[in-house]
């Protein structure tokens, strides 16, 4: 048996249903971050979201794999640890006697977990003394339900997601003109800056201040937020 992974993931839903994401990232055995990938989802249940994050990190681990997963969410938890049996016998119907949503998800993660030594373990969320990987795996899914792109490090990341409990403090607010200096020379449109693109949803820069959809976003570390703030880093 190989040693056991440490790993977390967790989704995001901007509403619900709203734009939605997932993020996983994984860990050595002594809990350092390893790896991560985040995707979206379009618009979808955050516990959608949930269940699809643990569906695409129990496909990134071979079989075989011992494996911690933490969690913030427990009906993702005990929808495949606890009432799966009874849905089964129960012809997939809940104790409502209605059809067991996201029945496609829980019966993809039954499959995996046959192939593997799971455990699950519960970690609050958004804890300023939390589980650091649940923290990471957050933002990731919570950047991505966003931006509806996917990221991670098989994509080039080379960051891992700064968790919320955690970011800087917003930017002092500079003079207008030297505000829209730095965005001609390294916002957007200048040379050797990131790829901009255009927000499908509204969201927040690590500076603090918000941007919305249908504004000119491009990546300020390992997060979406305006093109000047990614100049002036």
């Amino acid at each position: 048996m190989s040693e056991r992974i440490i790993a977390a993931c967790d989704g995001a839903a901007k509403g619900n249903p709203g734009p939605a994401g997932w993020g996983w990232v994984i860990a050595d055995a002594a809990g350092r971050p390893q790896r991560w990938e985040s995707g979206a989802l379009g618009r979808a249940t955050n516990n959608a979201g949930e269940l699809t994050a643990l569906q695409q990190l129990l496909e990134a681990v071979p079989p075989g794999t011992a494996l911690e997963v933490r969690m913030d969410s427990q009906y993702a938890m005990k929808a495949v640890t606890q009432w799966l049996p009874n849905w089964k016998r129960n012809g997939w119907k809940n104790a409502a006697g209605q059809p067991v949503a996201n029945r496609e998800l829980v019966e993809r993660i039954d499959a995996l977990l046959t192939e593997r030594e799971v455990q699950f373990r519960y970690v609050p969320a958004h804890q300023a003394d939390g589980d650091h990987l649940n923290a990471i795996a957050d933002q990731a899914a919570s950047d991505a339900a966003v931006s509806q792109t996917a990221a991670g490090t098989a994509l080039g990341s080379t960051e891992f997601p700064e968790p919320a409990p955690v970011r800087s403090a917003p930017a002092r607010r500079k003079p207008a003109g030297a505000s829209r200096a730095r965005s001609t020379a390294g916002g957007a449109g200048g040379s050797g800056s990131a790829r901009a693109i255009t927000a499908k949803f509204a969201g927040t820069c690590p500076c603090g201040r918000p941007y919305a959809a249908g504004e000119k976003i491009t990546k300020v570390g390992a997060r979406w937020g305006h093109p000047d703030c990614a100049a002036a880093a």
